[in-house]
């Protein structure tokens, strides 16, 4: 059994769905990070880190309970667990090269684009410019390399294909005014939209749902997601 830590956001939706498509038995465990429950020792005990997602395989390696974050190391877990969604043996290190991609630039440079655009204070025109222009630039490189291509890597839907979904699915928050976030970008729109049109995408899209997370985006909410911008307490 996965007991699965989620919050309804683009790095969790990732894992939602990749346990969606490999049909695994899971538990979704709520963390809402709105109100700080990241930040609880409960949850610091499975992700020091304090970010969903996180999983704990009470089956893991040797039978032994078995504690796993970040949406990158847990689809690369599930994966070679289930042996589902793996690229070919020689396609392993473009696997790899591409989930990385994802995980230290798509992912983290369209956040910061997000966060930049429509969550912090007016004035700050140098970082909008920077992320925006960064999240942009990622996309083209992505673009670029689905010129031709069905999927990111080899001739299979992977794990890298489950990644990009999980961040392609807020362009319209990444690239903010755009009448046509992927117009740009059509590759881009068709990989999302082959995703997208998985039965398991849907369902992916309804975890959580049973859950009233908090919307409300008041002080709690910014020092819940944005303690570093807070003096700490004593």
């Amino acid at each position: 059994m996965i007991r699965f830590y989620f919050h309804p956001t683009p790095n969790p939706a990732k894992v939602a769905l990749f346990l969606e498509e490999a049909g695994l038995a899971y538990e979704t465990i709520p963390v809402d990070t709105s109100k700080g429950e990241q930040h609880m020792p409960a949850f610091r005990s499975i992700n020091p880190n304090g970010k969903v997602p996180a999983i704990v395989d009470t089956d893991g390696p040797a039978g032994r309970e078995t504690r796993v974050f970040d949406s990158t190391a847990i689809l690369i877990y599930l994966a070679e667990q289930t042996g589902k969604f793996l690229s070919s043996p020689e396609d392993r290190p473009e696997l790899l090269s591409w989930l990385m991609f994802l995980a230290s630039g798509l992912g983290p440079f369209s956040g910061q684009a997000v966060h930049f655009q429509h969550a912090a204070p007016e004035g700050l025109d140098y970082a909008v410019n920077r992320y925006r222009r960064e999240a942009e630039r990622h996309y083209q490189v992505l673009n670029d390399h689905l010129d031709g291509r069905s999927f990111i890597v080899g001739d299979s839907y992977t794990i890298a294909d489950i990644s990009a979904w999980g961040w392609l699915d807020r362009a319209s928050r990444v690239l903010k005014g755009a009448e046509e976030p992927f117009g740009a970008y059509p590759n881009l729109k068709r990989l999302f939209e082959m995703v997208d049109a998985r039965p398991a995408a849907a369902r992916a899209r309804e975890v959580g749902k049973d859950h009233a997370f908090k919307r409300i985006n008041d002080e709690e909410t910014k020092r819940a997601l944005f303690p570093s911008n807070y003096p700490p307490t004593a």
